[in-house]
Order: structure tokens, then sequence, then C-alpha cells
């Protein structure tokens, strides 16, 4: 009698149940499939750098996230085991005691996802067979009219492109296994205070107020396009610093992939063919190109992203004055705009584009510290943390990246331009913590 063929889909930074290649090719290809994340302890552990790699605001998110994916995942019968543990530690006894054939997962090629990929690779029998997919991008590797080695510097050569001769796949249809194929486990969701926070409530300032999860995720795409319609001024608002609708505020979904990079598009081929197609819903297309491109300069140039000299190799002479850290973390600087952002960031874990751009020109131009700094910081703090944007636009601000212009903010110019009255640094500076 022929052995039934297992699989398992291991759920990294593609924790939903839409146009998800992992959870598609999985389905198709077995006749019993099983789910499985892992809670990493590394991530919540102290970098090189002083900061907890996630603080507390992105593991609430996460914690939200995989509960609604568990919730999902068992519609279509499927379940979903959850480790606290490393995967390395986790998967070769999972493998094992699953009977399982192939493990399907989203292809990452920064170092430490890496690393722990060969760590697991190294305790799995080689009859086990591996099966990445490149699930992240809104134009596939396959599509982009590049090699990956000549991925251009400048990013309008990457979008031009891109639009005139790549084409944005279609979404993958979600099936369902039969009812027989969801098996009991006792894997629970760790609580917050398991990967070492205290509960918290969130700030009633935040422009942020949103919880993670893939429902929410198409619950906020429903809202910004079809109920408010706050697409159609999308170029017009983008810039703004308080509330929750002058952005789309899609990122933090974006990053742990709740919701991919082809629903959103599609979504707004969808309301320009029934609402219209103006420069605002073009514009938030644009925005999905660039969170592409650091993907592509993250997968041209490897680990030079994280080293000083950036992808350009430059030099500079960083410093790493704590004092001038700490008053930058702390929102204790000079510039009363770069302080109502940080205020921001360490209070709700949020920071608008615009404020993103300000205080890490001043970081690295105006005080002149190590970008990598700042760069980890906002690492640990934000929700919609993304390895490859958040390292592309530290390097682009800071001189070592894609900016052929290398430039430096005015500060008090863009405070007040974007913050001519002092609303946003009153609501952030009137209750400054020190």
């Amino acid at each position: 009698m022929q052995k039934k063929q297992k699989g398992v889909v291991w759920f990294r930074n593609d924790l939903r149940v839409n146009d998800n290649e992992s959870l598609t090719n999985s389905m198709a290809e077995n006749e019993s499939v099983i789910a499985m994340y892992c809670f990493d302890p590394r991530h919540f552990e102290q970098t090189s750098f002083g900061f907890k790699k996630t603080e507390k605001f992105r593991a609430k998110f996460l914690l939200e996230t995989v509960t609604e994916l568990k919730d999902n995942l068992e519609k279509l019968n499927i379940a979903l085991l959850v480790y606290h543990e490393k995967p390395e530690d986790c998967i070769p006894k999972m493998v094992i005691e699953n009977e399982i054939d192939t493990i399907y997962f989203q292809e990452e090629w920064t170092t430490e996802e890496m690393k722990v990929l060969e760590n697991v690779k190294s305790k799995i029998s080689d009859s086990v067979v591996f099966k990445p997919a490149y699930n992240q991008f809104l134009f596939h590797p396959e599509d982009v009219p590049f090699e990956i080695n000549f991925i251009p510097n400048v990013f309008t050569q990457f979008r031009t492109k891109c639009e005139k001769y790549s084409k944005v796949k279609a979404e993958l249809l979600v099936l369902t296994m039969a009812k027989a194929n969801l098996i009991t486990n006792d894997g629970k969701i760790p609580s917050i205070e398991a990967l070492g926070f205290s509960d918290f409530v969130s700030d009633s300032r935040t422009a942020f107020p949103f919880h993670g999860g893939e429902n929410e995720a198409l619950k906020r795409v429903e809202d910004y396009f079809w109920e408010t319609k706050k697409l159609g001024v999308y170029k017009l608002t983008r810039n703004g610093l308080i509330g929750k609708d002058f952005s789309s505020k899609f990122s933090p979904w974006l990053a742990n992939g709740s919701i991919s990079a082809k629903t959103i598009y599609w979504e707004i081929i969808n309301y320009e063919q029934q609402i219209g197609k103006n420069e605002s819903t073009y514009w938030l297309i644009f925005e999905l190109i660039w969170r592409d491109y650091f993907k592509y300069v993250s997968l041209k140039n490897g680990n030079s992203i994280f080293k000083i000299g950036g992808i350009l190799d430059k030099e500079y002479d960083w410093k790493t004055n704590k004092s001038a850290i700490h008053n930058w973390i702390n929102g204790t600087t000079a510039e009363p705009f770069v302080n109502a952002n940080m205020i921001e960031l360490k209070q709700t874990g949020w920071m608008s584009n615009r404020g993103r751009q300000n205080v890490a020109s001043y970081f690295a131009k105006n005080l002149l510290l190590d970008w990598r700094i700042g760069a980890a910081y906002f690492e640990s703090m934000l929700v919609d943390y993304d390895v490859h944007s958040n390292y592309g636009n530290w390097m682009y601000v800071s001189g070592v990246g894609n900016d052929p212009r290398d430039r430096k903010f005015n500060i008090p110019l863009q405070a007040e331009r974007y913050d001519g009255e002092s609303k946003f640094q009153k609501l952030w500076l009137q209750q400054q913590l020190f």
C-alpha cells in the first residue's frame, strides 16, 4: 500500500491563508497537511546594539496575527502547531513525529533567516524535501526585467522598467482540506508575558489603533478603499502625522505577511475600475514598488545592507555618542519635531513615513551617529519592521544606500511644512516623558 504524502507549511513572514504559495502548493501536492509556527526566543533577546530585537508593540501584533492564522487555518481543516522554541530544535522533532515528506516555506535571504534554515536542514533526513517559494513580492523574481545582480542602484530605473515589462501575478486561490485532515494538538500560543513583556493598553493618541491578523488587514482594506474611499486622496494626505487615515497603514500587515502585496494591488485595480483612477490610486502602487525595490536591493547586495559603509562601501566618521543616542531615543534633542516623532515611536511602536525620514536624517546627518544603531532601534520598536525596508531606508537617508543625491533634511523647514500649526508636536510634547 502506497504511503500517503504528508506536507508541513512552516510559516515565517507569510502569516496568511489568502494568496499564500506555500500553503496552496502543500494542499495541492499532499493528502495530509499540517502547519507550524515557531516563536523563536532569539527574536525577543537583546541585540549587540543593546535593544530587544522585538519590543512589546510588534510582539503583541505578532501574537494577534498568529492567533488569527490558527483560526483561519482551522477553517480549512489544517492544524497550526505552535512552538516557543528555536526552529532548529522543534522542526526536526515535528518532522519525525508526523512523518513529514515535504516542508513548504517562504524563501528568506537575510543572514539570520538563512542560518536558521541551514541549522534546520542539518538536523533533518535528506529524504525530506524542502520547497521554498518567493511569496513576498509584488513583481515575482521570475518576472522582473533584470538579473538579480543587475538590479539598478536607482529606484526610478527599476520602477519604470518593471511597470513597462513586468506583470503582477494573479492571487492564488484558497483551497480546503478534508475534515479528517484536522488533527488535535497541544501547542498553545504563548502569552505576551511568556515572551518577556507585561501586557499593555495602546496609547489613545496612536495613529495605528489596529490589531494584528489577516482578517484585520482585509478589514482595513475594506475600510480604507471602499467605506471611506480614502484611497482616492492618498497622495494628498500621505505626509500627514495625526490620525489613522492620512495613510493606508498597511505596512505592519505586509511586514509579517498577513496580507500580500498582490492582494492590495488587485484591490487597487478593482477600485480604479469601479470608482476611478487618479494620482492617488497610482501612488499606492508606487509605494508597493518601493517596497519591492528594497527587497531586491537586499537580495542583490546580501550582508552589505548591514555594514557600516552600506551597499556603497562609503567611509564616514560615524560616532557612537551615548548621550546623543539617549537624547534621540527619548525625544530630548534640540529639535522639537524630532522629539515629537521619537516620543510617538516610544509610546506606540508607530511613526509616520515623514517622521521616519526626518528622525533618521537627524540621527545620521546632524548628529553623525552610526546609522546602524538607529536602524537597530527601529527594528526593536516598529510594529511594521521589515528587514529590507528598514535597512534600505536607513542606508538611503544616511548616504550609504540608493539615494543618488545624498540629501540632508532641513528639520525646522520640514516641521513648518508638515506641522505648520504644531498640532503634532503639541500632541506628543505636552506629556513628554523623560
